[in-house]
């Protein structure tokens, strides 16, 4: 990634600090929901339908973890 704290190789210290992260994640969520609801709501059980949801719930569950660490990092250690 471009920013300074992305060129760590320490997973801790990168979540919650990428702005770009979580633009993208932001994103691609967005993108995800609405194709799954749309396309592969009436057949759940399908194979595409459930790799599709799989990458829904990675990206959201994702973009939660990195704003539940950069909110907590802003309240105690005011960065």
């Amino acid at each position: 990634m471009a920013c300074n704290q992305c060129t760590d190789s320490i997973f801790k210290q990168k979540i919650g600090r990428c702005k770009r992260c979580m633009l993208q994640l932001t994103v691609l969520s967005l993108l995800t929901w609405p194709m799954w609801w749309y396309y592969f709501i009436d057949t759940p059980k399908t194979v595409e339908s459930i790799a599709l949801l799989f990458f829904a719930i990675s990206f959201s569950g994702l973009l939660v973890l990195h704003l539940l660490v950069w909110l907590y990092r802003r309240i105690m250690f005011n960065e």
